[in-house]
């Protein structure tokens, strides 16, 4: 891991992309690094475009500021493709994570000539066979771990599943599933 990853979630109200990046940072949290995971509030509602951001580190953090310039931008809507530029400042070395069942070659053209590694999952087809409902924000955060290497896989699903019994207590039916969508997430990301 470099000692610093940034990343940029873009999404829709009520889709998620808030609370994944709450989870990243708590599991690199609990593996040891110095995160930052926030969103980046407005005039928010349920379908309007959001913006959360990532930082983990082996050090500590000292800037306090949204992310202009990520490694890596998870696209948990992909309709936002046609109306955000999802890709401003993205690394050249990083790469893009989108949510959709189609490939890299049929997305490309939505891309706004970002040539950067790119990869597609299909999170709503996982949330729906593991959880039972569109949750695409749980493979997503599968995918960003699998992609971005930001922490050991293993250590992952372990913070992932200590943060699912302490979040879902009360609920204890869904923590497989959940951890169904990460694991079939982390195999599922394509190239």
């Amino acid at each position: 891991m470099s000692n610093l990853t940034e990343i940029r979630w873009h999404g829709r109200g009520g889709q998620g992309a808030k609370t994944a990046s709450l989870l990243l940072a708590d599991a690199a949290f609990n593996t040891g690094n110095y995160v930052q995971g926030f969103p980046e509030y407005g005039p928010e509602r349920m379908g309007a475009p959001i913006t959360a951001y990532n930082r983990i580190s082996s050090a500590p953090l000292r800037v306090h500021s949204n992310i202009y310039e990520p490694d890596f931008v998870v696209v948990v809507d992909e309709t936002l493709l046609s109306t955000v530029d999802v890709t401003a400042g993205l690394k050249a070395e990083g790469a893009i994570i989108i949510n959709t069942p189609k490939s890299v070659d049929e997305i490309k053209s939505k891309i706004r000539g970002y040539s950067g590694r790119m990869f597609t999952i299909d999170a709503r087809k996982i949330s729906e066979e593991t959880l039972g409902r569109n949750f695409p924000n749980t493979p997503m955060l599968g995918a960003v771990v699998k992609v971005s290497g930001v922490m050991e896989e293993k250590a992952f699903l372990d913070a992932m599943e200590g943060s699912f019994k302490h979040k879902f207590a009360t609920k204890p039916e869904v923590i497989s599933g959940n951890m169904a969508a990460l694991k079939e997430a982390m195999q599922e990301v394509a190239k």
